[in-house]
């Protein structure tokens, strides 16, 4: 019965600390401070970028899914605050 218990604990725990790596990052500022998705969208679409799937994340940070200038598919997470990349897969 206790092994039962034991495993479906670490079941639970693996699930949680999979769930925590697949989400991206975290952004904290507030949303008065974001830069407005439109404009956001109009800047990166300057630099070059075809954006096909822009969102807003569970940690509250601009993700994009396209391409970059040079024709390379991107996923990219942005700090909504500063624009500044994150972390790209």
């Amino acid at each position: 019965m206790k092994s039962i218990a034991r495993l479906t604990a670490l079941s639970a725990l693996l699930v949680a600390v999979s769930g925590a790596a697949i989400a991206g990052p975290a952004c904290n500022a507030p949303k008065d401070k974001w830069v407005p998705e439109a404009q956001f969208k109009k800047d990166l679409e300057t630099q070059g970028y075809q954006i096909k799937t822009f969102k807003v994340t569970k940690g509250n940070c601009y993700e994009i899914y396209g391409h970059d200038k040079t024709g390379k598919k991107v996923e990219i997470y942005f700090d909504p605050a500063t624009a500044a990349p994150l972390e790209s897969k």
